[in-house]
C-alpha cells in the first residue's frame, strides 16, 4: 500500500522545521514507519544543487535558473528518496514541495504561474501531497526570528515586498486548496501550533488506515 506524503509550508521564520521534528518525534513514540526530508535537498545531488540555490554569493542567478534548479533538485529528490518511501508504505515528511516554488518563484517572482506548475508536473511525475500543513504569520515577525538564529540565505535575504508577496501566495493557495492544506496559525506557541497539527494528523491517519 501506498504511504502517506505529508509537507510543510509557510512563510521564512513559520517554525516548519520545529512542526517537522515534532512530528518526527511522535512518530517514533508511536512507531509508526516514516522518513524526514527537505527541500531542497534530501539527496546528494539535491543537496548539491541547493547550496548553489541559496549561497547567498550568487547574486547574479537570474529568476529562471532558480525556477529550473528548484525543479532539477525536486525530481531528483522524488525519485531517488520520496515515491521509494511511499512504495514501502512509510509516511514521508517533508520541509517544502511544490507549494513553496509556486509561492516563491512564481508569484515571488513575478514569473507565470502555470509554467512553474507545468515544470512541476514534470519535475515530480505528478506528485502531490496528501496534506500540507501551512504555517502562517506575519512577515515581520518571521524576519525577527530568522535574525537571532542565524545568518540569512540568499532567499531569507530578499526585501520586506517579495516576503509579503510570498506570504499572500501561500494564502492564496490555501484558498485554493483547501481540502488537501491545513493553515496553522504561527503566531502561537510551539506546543500550541502541535497541539492544531496533530489534531488534523490523527484524524488523517485513522482515515488511512481504516482504507488500507
Amino acid at each position: 500500500m501506498k504511504g502517506l506524503f505529508i509537507t510543510f509550508e509557510g512563510p521564512d521564520g513559520a517554525g516548519k522545521s520545529t512542526q517537522v521534528q515534532k512530528l518526527s518525534e511522535y512518530l517514533t513514540r508511536e512507531e509508526i514507519p516514516f522518513i524526514h526530508t527537505r527541500e531542497p535537498g534530501g539527496t546528494e545531488i539535491s543537496d548539491q544543487i541547493r547550496s548553489l540555490i541559496l549561497d547567498p554569493a550568487h547574486k547574479e542567478m537570474v529568476d529562471e535558473t532558480e525556477v529550473l534548479l528548484y525543479a532539477a533538485s525536486r525530481s531528483q529528490h522524488v525519485k531517488e528518496k520520496i515515491i521509494p518511501a511511499l512504495d514501502k508504505g512509510y509516511i514521508v515528511l517533508c520541509d517544502r514541495f511544490v507549494d513553496a516554488s509556486i509561492a516563491y518563484q512564481g508569484v515571488g517572482l513575478g514569473l507565470d504561474v502555470e509554467t512553474i506548475k507545468v515544470i512541476n508536473e514534470f519535475a515530480t511525475g505528478g506528485l502531490s501531497p496528501d496534506r500540507s500543513y501551512m504555517i502562517d504569520l506575519p512577515v515581520s515577525v518571521g524576519k525577527e526570528r530568522m535574525t537571532a538564529r542565524n545568518q540569512l540565505d540568499r532567499i531569507e535575504q530578499k526585501g520586506t515586498d517579495y516576503h509579503e508577496t510570498v506570504r499572500q501566495a501561500f494564502l492564496e493557495l490555501y484558498e485554493q486548496n483547501n481540502d488537501r492544506i491545513t493553515l496553522v496559525n504561527g503566531e502561537k506557541n510551539v506546543e500550541e501550533i502541535f497541539h492544531d497539527i496533530i489534531k488534523d494528523f490523527t484524524t488523517l491517519w485513522d482515515n488511512y488506515c481504516r482504507n488500507n
